[in-house]
């Protein structure tokens, strides 16, 4: 079985090559961690930090639940700085990990948030790609998403052996 991470900014095409990727696939479950972080109704949402240790939580379990039905896993999510503690939580699996982190110039950024009318977002969008971008731990896993087709990448993430986890610091 494999799991594969795919992380980035907003308005990257983490979806889009997500959806891609798991289509292309033989048995797969698409986890959008998304729907795991915005699950709250009411007025008394927890705190952002609790929200997201919760979907991170959730992520895992449904992650090792369709690991256990025999099935590889897709996950589209922002992963900062939760990629150890996940392998950690699914390193009793017999599976093959793969993390990449997408990235696009700032003005692609920008240009697909507009388009699709996430402008706000774009000020935050970019602070992640930097911080992405900077981080040690992702800098063998970037894979730059301009100028690609969604089914491009998805091929490239499944092929590239250096998208596949052998050891964490």
């Amino acid at each position: 079985m494999a799991v594969f991470i795919i992380s980035g900014p907003l308005g990257v095409g983490k979806s889009t090559v997500s959806r891609s990727l798991a289509d292309s696939m033989n048995q797969c479950a698409l986890v959008e961690g998304d729907l795991l972080l915005h699950v709250y109704r009411g007025e008394n949402e927890p705190p952002w930090q609790e929200r997201l240790h919760l979907a991170w939580l959730n992520i895992t379990a449904v992650t090792r639940n369709y690991l256990q039905h025999g099935l590889d896993v897709v996950i589209d999510f922002v992963v900062e700085d939760e990629l150890i503690w996940f392998y950690e939580q699914l390193s009793d699996h017999n599976t093959t990990f793969h993390y990449v982190v997408l990235h696009a110039e700032p003005e692609t950024l920008a240009a697909r948030l507009n388009q699709r009318g996430d402008s706000p977002y774009i000020e935050r969008s970019i602070f992640l790609r930097n911080k992405l971008m900077a981080s040690a731990t992702n800098e063998p896993f970037l894979l730059d998403a301009n100028h690609k087709y969604p089914g491009e990448l998805a091929k490239e993430i499944v092929k590239d052996v250096r998208f596949r986890i052998h050891e964490l610091p």
